[in-house]
């Protein structure tokens, strides 16, 4: 391995999706992991062992997921970029606090390689059920940041895209993987680090006597400090004002969430990354995230050389969902066919931007494994009949 001073690696490289995740987070600054093993994401994990000590950083293998979710807030505040990684019993047992560094306003990343559930499930087999759980899994209301790499090259920069909007917007942050493209294997190519933008901490240039931790800039995010460094900083997962202190009123409570869901929805255009191809003029688009869109791309090129107009529109990011451009396309296209491994999530996004004006097919399939592209296919010249 040849890596640069600062101990991020360079150069060609052969790495599955998970360790190549893992690169990516340590080439966008993470300095301290903490986690739990779990099939298929324990190599996240196994990297971070290995690598974090040679730039300086902290590994720690906590005792549950929950524990773990625990430790990068808190490290978060410390000042440095954190990160987790799981599969889904783990996400489950997360949710509470990831709700809790929603409500506190922590960066952070949290990385999920989806199995097939529910429950333990088929623990080392692809699923992408856990999708609408990213989005909805805690309680109360609150925006997250969510995104769904298809390639191990796209693990590394979609690890530094998480970290870049987890600061930016001080929200936690999840990378949707599965386990096909955790488990896989190709050539990543890691560019200089002088290369690579990275979005530094939001820090206050407030004095410690005017600093408030939750006092929004322009763009509804407040800056931070770092715990220890003479400021005074009140945080809690209560409804708070812009000193942290607990409010319990109704207006408080308007005030605080109102910003928190706005800070995401009022940048999503910002925010949204999509892969677009051949959508003007299409019949049929298809859309797809992780593993799925890259079997979607055979069924496609069939389609294709059937006379069949095809579209394809790829979520990197799935939330916030790209709705806008759902909404635009929906009146030019025949139908929307949605390939995902579970029996409907994303799809019903894509159902309730296209409002009737297209069909909405989804391709289910339990898990277990990928789909077939021929069901693909079928649905393909299904839609515009």
């Amino acid at each position: 391995m040849k890596a640069d001073p600062k101990g991020v690696l360079t150069g060609e490289h052969y790495l599955d999706g998970d360790f190549a995740c893992a690169e990516g987070a340590l080439a966008a600054g993470c300095r301290f992991f903490a986690g739990y093993p779990i099939t298929p994401s324990t190599e996240v994990a196994e990297r971070f062992s290995e690598r974090i000590p040679e730039v300086g950083g902290i590994f720690i293998q906590m005792e549950d997921e929950m524990a773990s979710m625990n430790a990068i807030l808190g490290a978060s505040w410390g000042g440095v970029k954190t990160m987790t990684s799981t599969s889904g019993p783990g996400f489950s047992l997360m949710m509470e606090n990831i709700g809790l560094g929603a409500m506190m306003e922590v960066p952070c990343v949290v990385v999920n390689v989806q199995r097939g559930g529910p429950s333990t499930g088929l623990p080392t087999m692809v699923g992408q059920a856990d999708m609408m759980q990213a989005r909805w899994g805690s309680h109360g209301d609150y925006e997250i940041i969510a995104l769904s790499p298809n390639s191990p090259q796209e693990c590394f920069y979609v690890a530094i895209e998480a970290f870049n909007l987890a600061e930016k917007y001080r929200v936690p942050v999840f990378i949707m993987m599965d386990e096909c493209v955790g488990h896989m294997t190709e050539k990543v190519i890691i560019p200089p680090a002088e290369e690579i933008e990275l979005y530094p901490r939001r820090l206050t240039n407030s004095p410690p006597a005017e600093y408030l931790p939750y006092m929004p800039e322009d763009d509804l995010v407040p800056s931070m400090i770092i715990a220890g460094q003479g400021y005074k900083i009140h945080t809690t997962g209560l409804t708070h004002d812009e000193r942290g202190y607990p409010v319990m009123t109704a207006e408080a409570q308007e005030k605080l969430v109102h910003r928190l869901i706005n800070k995401i929805r009022l940048n999503a255009d910002h925010i949204i990354h999509i892969e677009e191809e051949d959508t003007e003029g299409a019949e049929v688009v298809v859309v797809s995230y992780g593993i799925s869109s890259r079997v979607a791309l055979a069924a496609i090129d069939e389609a294709r050389a059937a006379g069949i107009r095809v579209g394809r529109l790829r979520l990197i990011t799935v939330w916030p969902f790209p709705e806008k451009r759902i909404r635009e396309l929906a009146p030019k296209v025949k139908a929307f066919v949605v390939p995902e491994i579970n029996y409907g999530q994303m799809v019903l996004e894509v159902e309730r931007c296209a409002a009737g004006q297209a069909k909405t097919i989804l391709v289910s399939h339990g898990g277990g494994d990928v789909h077939n592209p021929q069901d693909i296919l079928e649905a393909i010249k299904e839609s515009i009949k």
